[in-house]
């Protein structure tokens, strides 16, 4: 915990006042993801979905209690399970430019990794109503707010869809304001219960494409030590260019850590900058993309990684190129690094500015990588160390990885939800697959079915054939035709 929450933690004690045990596990939350307490740091994920039940659900219910509320000094918010803001309602124009200064406002994401300790951020976190008030809130920015948030349970599977957050001026009470809110959220979640018939599964959210990382890194949030040395060479590479103040171009496979290592060069040379971090928008976002540059290069202090350039719409890199320039012309020494997967797609104008290109190799390459990085994303995953089975361990050593970095997190966060030890049983299929040919959905289903009891702990294989309604012939001729590789 750093000195300023360690801080901001005992200053209520020391009035004689009770702080809650959840606020001071949120505050410490905050303080290991590097939240800033003086200032929100803005991350921008665009548009969403709006045709998911809940937003459906959560709007009209919005929009109805906003009715009654049109004159109060309140604004009400959807977001969903990530803490991104979705809508916001209030006839307080004050309130509003208020909110839309610390970044409270539809697109932004406001969960406690990005903004610290706040109502909703608390609410996703610990998945209860919450209210935070005041001085309570981690960032000194939001003291003048009080925030009351409720988290919406999807009816029929019990998954956290989002919350509803109702945030007024600190001086206002706390208690009416939760009331609302848990009333919103109860009438969400019955209409999406009335309304849940054949209805189509929520669209999984967008990407974030903009976000500001402080001058502080959480624990798990990216460095790993021990990891093999091409890497490292790579890492190495990256650094020597940041350190000499040029324009460096990571190219590789999506998902092989092209960013990573940018962010750790500039770490290593630069440790006290914020890094301003970038993907590609969605056309519809490109104007409010190029709008949020302008302020944060201007910046004191600050490091710049683009990620994905080969894809940039050709205005978006002309003007992000014309910015940079006008930055470098006043910050020589500002850090600009990019990524890309196809270095002859690159736009002109920012093909221009690169000094010097670093090819970062693809996971399968790197196979010493992988268990140390799947090690770190348990521990990202559980905040604590799981073991893993020698047969999960060499599940994973094989498996040819073709999503890369992005593939493993995504197994290995899913096997770590699922138990305390990690085998091969938690593993999906894709991770015991060699086959090269894309599967048709039955063909796909038989080979998830064939691993699943195949990875059932002390199963023989005249179990499986039996469990599976086939003879053991047939079993092997499918191992070899799917190319499944399962220890054993």
């Amino acid at each position: 915990m750093s000195d300023a929450a360690r801080r901001r933690a005992v200053h209520p004690l020391r009035t004689g006042v009770q702080v809650p045990d959840r606020l001071v596990a949120s505050w410490r939350r905050s303080s290991d993801y590097g939240v800033r307490t003086d200032d929100v740091e803005p991350v921008f994920s665009g548009t969403w979905e709006q045709d998911s039940l809940f937003f459906e659900c959560g709007r009209e219910v919005l929009t109805d209690l906003h009715r009654t509320l049109a004159d109060e000094p309140v604004s009400l918010m959807l977001t969903d399970a990530e803490g991104l803001v979705l809508n916001r309602l209030s006839g307080d124009t004050s309130l509003l430019r208020s909110l839309d200064a610390v970044h409270l406002a539809p697109g932004f994401a406001f969960s406690e990794r990005e903004a610290g300790t706040s109502g909703l951020g608390l609410a996703l976190a610990d998945r209860l109503p919450s209210v935070v008030r005041a001085e309570e809130h981690y960032s000194t920015s939001l003291a003048g707010y009080t925030c009351a948030a409720v988290p919406v349970l999807d009816p029929v599977s019990g998954r956290l869809e989002g919350s509803v957050n109702i945030t007024t001026w600190a001086e206002q009470p706390g208690k009416l304001l939760l009331a609302l809110a848990q009333s919103a959220a109860g009438a969400t979640s019955a209409l999406m219960l009335a309304r849940s018939r054949g209805r189509a599964p929520r669209p999984a959210p967008r990407g974030e494409v903009f976000h500001v990382r402080g001058g502080t890194l959480e624990p798990g949030s990216g460095t790993v030590q021990g990891l093999s040395a091409p890497w490292r060479a790579v890492l190495q590479r990256c650094e020597d260019v940041v350190r000499d103040g040029r324009v460096v171009v990571a190219v590789g496979e999506r998902g092989s850590g092209r960013s990573t290592v940018l962010a750790q060069a500039v770490r290593r040379v630069r440790p006290r900058d914020r890094i301003l971090s970038a993907s590609p928008p969605a056309p519809q976002d490109l104007d409010a993309w190029l709008a949020l540059w302008s302020p944060e290069l201007g910046k004191a202090d600050t490091a710049v990684v683009v990620c994905e350039v080969d894809s940039l719409p050709a205005r978006a890199a002309d003007e992000l190129c014309s910015l940079i320039v006008t930055a470098r012309a006043v910050r020589p020494d500002l850090p600009v690094v990019l990524t890309a997967e196809d270095l002859a797609e690159v736009p002109a104008s920012l093909a221009a500015l690169v000094d010097a290109v670093v090819p970062v190799p693809p996971l399968r390459e790197r196979t010493a990588d992988v268990l140390p990085l799947a090690a770190h994303f348990v521990r990202q995953t559980r905040g604590r160390d799981l073991d893993i089975t020698p047969a999960a361990a060499r599940a994973l050593e094989t498996c040819p990885w073709p999503g890369n970095v992005d593939q493993l997190h995504r197994v290995v966060r899913g096997a770590a939800l699922q138990a305390d030890t990690v085998d091969v049983r938690h593993l999906p299929a894709e991770v015991f697959s060699g086959s090269g040919h894309r599967l048709s959905r039955i063909e796909a289903l038989e080979r998830d079915e064939i691993v699943r009891v195949l990875t059932t702990p002390g199963v023989s294989m005249k179990q499986a054939a039996q469990e599976l309604g086939m003879s053991r012939a047939t079993i092997y001729r499918k191992v070899a035709q799917y190319d499944l590789r399962i220890p054993r």
